[in-house]
């Protein structure tokens, strides 16, 4: 079982940044896909951002493309995601998640096996 411990949300206006990390214990971070979703009031959790264990495959939900960046340090047990030109429908609170997989092919949340608390990010208009 890996433990999760997200940090860097917050508020910012539209069109800053932020860099959220995602703290990982357990051994077995470097062999795991990781993955952020996110989940806003009265919605369902999305996917937002995926890395596979090496770190060579990303892939991203359609509305953060070019905006958000998914990167991962495995000697660090940490993953990351860099998100620019943030919008008020951002706003959710985002959430880390090991993959039980060394890749995503689908990025379910079923495939993901361990989950951290969340960490609010709300962007004002």
């Amino acid at each position: 079982q890996v433990q999760l411990v997200e940090a860097g949300g917050g508020l910012v206006q539209a069109g800053g940044s932020l860099r959220l990390s995602c703290a990982a214990s357990g051994r077995t971070f470097s062999s795991r896909a990781m993955g952020w979703f996110r989940q806003a009031p009265g919605k369902e959790r999305e996917f937002v951002a995926a890395i596979s264990s090496s770190g060579i495959s990303t892939r991203y939900t359609d509305s953060v493309k070019g905006r958000f960046t998914i990167s991962r340090d495995n000697a660090e047990n940490t993953v990351y995601l860099q998100m620019n030109s943030l919008k008020p429908e951002d706003t959710a609170v985002y959430y880390c998640a090991a993959s039980k997989y060394a890749i995503v092919i689908t990025p379910r949340p079923s495939d993901f096996g361990s989950w951290g608390q969340g960490t609010q990010v709300t962007v004002s208009s």
